[in-house]
């Protein structure tokens, strides 16, 4: 319980919220700030936190990549996807990421960004989304085998009713995109300015569900841009990688 306890913790840091004090904590956790500073004083100490010098309040220190770089590096996908990933981004002007589930959310593993300077937010390695609100992840639940997507059908029933309220027509209405184009769809539904089209690849050989997005802004989605443009190139992206994730062990 310590140790889940721990991982939670360096869970509450997020790109909106980088930095944060140990009253933050206590209230993000619910335990007491004596607890919490033993927490965090173990933690930098193993360098997970370090010390913000204008705050005095913790962030996330370097250690945390140590145990994230050899999933990444195990992951070979990722090496043969980034040129046509970053192929597509450029087509669109938006940006492709390839993910991969942590709990009830897809965290992506690899992206490719389009240069322009609209762009630099909208994706990165390590960012966090959720499964019921965006296209990414309904196209994993879209690759599931039926009794896995049940069972997360369920989860997030019970873990997070309010998004799975707001979401749960979209999510349905995913599968049938999903059988009639290929793709799932995704518009403005977590950020109002941001459309965006998923695919699923498959289950590598180690067990691991790959689905791939692709995000642009609410502005360049007219005329049916994402049904008829992005969301077929994407999934001939998919397509494209099929071979290689079904028969290769990483």
């Amino acid at each position: 319980m310590t140790l889940a306890k721990g991982l939670e913790l360096l869970s509450c840091f997020t790109p909106e919220k980088p930095i944060l004090g140990n009253k933050e904590l206590s209230e993000l956790m619910g335990l007491s700030k004596s607890t919490i500073s033993r927490f965090t004083y173990t933690l930098s100490r193993l360098g997970y936190m370090t010390t913000d010098k204008n705050s005095g309040k913790f962030q996330l220190g370097s250690a945390v990549l140590s145990i994230g770089y050899p999933l990444l590096a195990n992951i070979a996908l990722r090496q043969i996807a980034r040129p046509l990933m970053s192929e597509l981004a450029e087509y669109a002007q938006g940006s492709v990421s390839m993910g991969i589930r942590d709990r009830l959310n897809i965290t992506y593993i690899e992206t490719s960004r389009h240069r322009s300077i609209f762009n630099s937010q909208m994706s990165d390695i390590g960012l966090s989304i959720s499964l019921a609100g965006s296209a990414i992840g309904r196209a994993y639940l879209c690759g599931c085998n039926p009794t896995a997507r049940t069972q997360l059908l369920n989860e997030l029933q019970v873990k997070q009713p309010e998004q799975w309220s707001k979401h749960k027509d979209k999510v349905m209405q995913s599968f049938d995109d999903y059988e009639k184009f290929g793709f799932c769809i995704a518009q403005g539904d977590i950020r109002p300015d941001v459309y965006s089209v998923g695919v699923p690849l498959g289950y590598l050989s180690n067990g691991q569900l790959i689905v791939f997005n692709c995000v642009i802004h609410a502005y360049q989605a007219k005329n049916d841009r994402l049904e008829n443009d992005i969301g077929p190139k994407l999934a001939a992206l998919v397509k494209n990688l099929d071979n290689f994730a079904l028969t290769n062990t990483a």
